[in-house]
């Protein structure tokens, strides 16, 4: 898969108005966990250099929420990724996880690490495309099981884990 032409597209950092937007694409997905707009707030204040937005002609049409593992500076946890149904399929979701770990905040960072529910087809293929392009093998193990969560409407989570990352091919961390 190539990298969007970023001509009309701005990948930057996410800020704390991008918020309320960023979890209307949550909402709009039908298929990620709504968390509440507090939380994308949240996150974009004090993760705002793991946590980029994808923008055409001002509008928030994508987005990736991450963190480093404090316990491992070598693990970035991908949160949720989502792109607008109408930009689905032009490599924003791609871009944006190739920004991020180009970043200069993630030079550390050997493996990414994220959890999705088998029924999850578009991040399944979007995080073993970007193995494969990375030339980095891809674990799966079991991450969150049903039962932690309340109700019982909730798949199990599986962990996929991808490194170690070849950072010739992960960019520059510009």
């Amino acid at each position: 898969m190539t990298l969007l032409d970023t001509n009309n597209c701005v990948i930057r950092k996410a800020t704390v108005q991008d918020g309320k937007y960023m979890w209307q694409r949550v909402k709009d997905s039908q298929k990620l966990d709504v968390n509440s707009a507090y939380c994308y707030i949240m996150l974009s204040e004090y993760f705002t250099d793991t946590c980029l937005v994808a923008e055409i002609d001002k509008e928030i049409v994508g987005f990736v929420t991450s963190l480093i593992r404090p316990s491992n500076p070598e693990v970035l946890f991908v949160w949720q990724i989502a792109v607008s149904t109408e930009h689905q399929g032009k490599g924003i979701a791609y871009t944006l996880l190739h920004e991020l770990i180009s970043s200069a905040s993630c030079t550390e960072v050997r493996y990414i690490e994220t959890t999705i529910s088998p029924r999850n087809t578009a991040s399944n293929q979007l995080f073993r495309k970007w193995a494969e392009e990375m030339e980095a093998p891809l674990l799966e193990s079991e991450g969150f099981s049903s039962y932690l969560f309340p109700g019982d409407v909730h798949e199990d989570e599986r962990l996929i884990q991808i490194g170690p990352i070849n950072q010739q091919l992960g960019g520059t961390h510009s």
